[in-house]
């Protein structure tokens, strides 16, 4: 084949959209707390670190630029079809916890979970769906393996996105009943919505009143789904993994805040604020349970911990 200058540029672009930037601080979430918690069908949700993923987030206003489907091990496939068709697309170690995406420059694919390790994450579960369906949904996703990346509908989804006042109400309606695509194309989020609309699992449906008062739900259209609708939609649980948390038995005093004073707009770009940045005084609050205010002024409100005649 001759060299063809389109997809050159095609893929230069491609390539300079999914680069990921550095990381500038640690994400929010503890990815080994996610590896133990995460569970088959679950839905990862993604705050990337690409270019393109700043697109999709400002596109759809939520931090939430990608979505996975957890698979789970290899051995977890109950049919023993999608074990094999699993392995003709990832060569790892089987062991590995595996996610199914559909990923701009490369389709559909198979990917170790680890590959998220740096990215700050959120679980979301289907609430009571069963194995039966969930292994269903596994079924449906998996079939989609080798499938291109629908860079269209993810345009068109930006151009649906917009004011009425930008694009007009009739090209809303119907933008994807003409710009179908290819049905061997698909992104991420809608790859997943359709997966779970094929066991009838709702994520966002409509709900329409009938004459009598009852409601009805209609399926919404799969390819309009984007990574926030999997958080928002009340039929899935949401599961957060901190670095740091505090539980009914703890406080959240406990937690090592700062002890500088300090307020941040953004990582590095910290400040002690003053008088002129509205600087509230102190409240004092009750010590947590273990604790006791220090009556030194010179160390007001600080905490320090309890202890009995022996010193404990």
């Amino acid at each position: 084949m001759g060299f063809n200058p389109a997809a050159w540029v095609g893929k230069k672009i491609v390539g300079w959209l999914i680069a990921e930037q550095q990381l500038v601080s640690p994400p929010l979430c503890d990815f080994e707390r996610v590896r133990y918690e995460v569970r088959p069908c679950d839905v990862i949700l993604v705050e990337g670190r690409s270019r393109v993923s700043e697109i999709i987030r400002t596109v759809t206003q939520s931090p939430w630029s990608h979505s996975a489907l957890y698979i789970g091990r290899i051995h977890d496939i109950d049919d023993s079809e999608l074990r094999e068709k699993i392995c003709s697309f990832y060569d790892g170690d089987p062991h590995e916890q595996l996610i199914i995406e559909a990923w701009l420059g490369k389709g559909t694919v198979v990917n170790p979970l680890s590959k998220y390790r740096g990215d700050s994450l959120r679980i979301c579960r289907p609430g009571g769906l069963s194995r039966q369906d969930a292994q269903r949904v596994l079924k449906f996703a998996l079939h989609h393996l080798g499938f291109e990346y629908d860079l269209r509908q993810l345009l068109d989804l930006a151009r649906f996105l917009f004011p009425y006042s930008v694009i007009p109400r009739r090209w809303r309606s119907s933008l994807f009943e003409h710009n179908a695509g290819s049905p061997t194309r698909s992104v991420c989020s809608s790859m997943i919505a359709a997966a779970f609309a094929a066991v009838k699992f709702p994520v966002l449906p409509v709900l329409e009143q009938c004459e009598d008062g009852t409601l009805r739900m209609v399926p919404r259209n799969s390819r309009l789904f984007t990574p926030r609708d999997f958080d928002y939609s009340p039929y899935f649980d949401i599961i957060k993994c901190p670095h740091l948390e505090f539980s009914k038995n703890a406080s959240y005093r406990n937690l090592p805040w700062d002890s500088e004073g300090r307020v941040c707009n953004g990582h590095g770009d910290c400040f002690v604020p003053t008088a002129s940045d509205g600087a509230e005084t102190p409240v004092a609050h009750k010590p947590a349970e273990g604790y006791a205010l220090e009556t030194n002024p010179d160390s007001r409100d600080a905490v320090q911990p309890v202890t009995d005649h022996k010193g404990r």
